[in-house]
């Protein structure tokens, strides 16, 4: 499966209980199709303090969210939009926005 969001790309979330927020791609998970955005998806996990981690308790952190629940923001029209995957002439493959067909880098 190919997946048209890569690393750094600024996100929108479409659905779920963080929609219409928008954050840039820390890691990518093709085999299960999700995404770490930043600062989308908090959950709350609890720690237990250890001689390497002195600090214990609850602590907040990113979890993945699938990739279906977000959508590409171009950054020319600055929209949430569908992207399309073009072969140049010299054989390589590149991504465009389907709203504006800038080439998205």
């Amino acid at each position: 499966m190919r997946l048209r969001i890569k690393k750094n790309d600024n996100v929108r979330v479409i659905s779920g209980r963080d929609k219409g927020k928008t954050g840039r791609v820390l890691k990518v998970s093709p085999e299960t199709s999700r995404a770490l955005v930043e600062k989308i998806n908090y959950v709350k996990k609890s720690t237990r303090k250890t001689k390497q981690d002195q600090q214990g308790g609850i602590i907040q952190k990113e979890s993945p969210i699938h990739i279906s629940n977000l959508m590409l923001v171009c950054p020319k029209c600055n929209m949430p939009t569908r992207i399309g995957v073009n072969t140049l002439k010299d054989g390589t493959k590149s991504r465009f926005c389907k709203k504006c067909q800038e080439l998205l880098a």
